[in-house]
């Protein structure tokens, strides 16, 4: 590391607090790259987390059709007995569908390059 060099105050006015002040250590910059080079601070092709898309994606299209299921079981589309059974269909979907849609639309928009998204958005599974 190079040696620390004292600067005095010069030309920035003679007032005692500035001369209280004026013995700040300061040292030069060195003028070799100290071992560094520019291929350490880019960042690597991001890596695709496929088990959680793939889990993402069975969510989905499992919450869309307990959605669809429940609707027509609602709406009497089916000869039900109990209607009072077809409400936990239906929240079961919403509930498995939301996170699966989440992380698909995260997923795209990452795919696709917009800014803000990223795979590291994505949970993924340690292997």
């Amino acid at each position: 590391m190079p040696a620390r060099n004292l600067v005095s105050s010069s030309g920035f006015g003679s007032s005692s607090s500035v001369a209280d002040h004026s013995k700040v250590r300061y040292s030069r910059l060195a003028t070799d790259d100290g071992g560094y080079i520019d291929l350490q601070f880019k960042k690597s092709p991001p890596k695709v987390p496929y088990k959680a898309i793939t889990l993402a994606t069975v969510l989905f299209l499992i919450g869309s059709l307990l959605i669809v299921i429940g609707a027509l079981l609602l709406a009497g589309y089916f000869g039900v007995t109990h209607t009072d059974r077809t409400i936990p269909v239906l929240i079961i979907g919403i509930l498995v569908f939301l996170p699966g849609f989440y992380h698909l639309r995260i997923a795209y928009y990452a795919s696709k390059g917009y800014p803000g998204y990223s795979y590291d958005d994505i949970p993924d599974f340690d292997d």
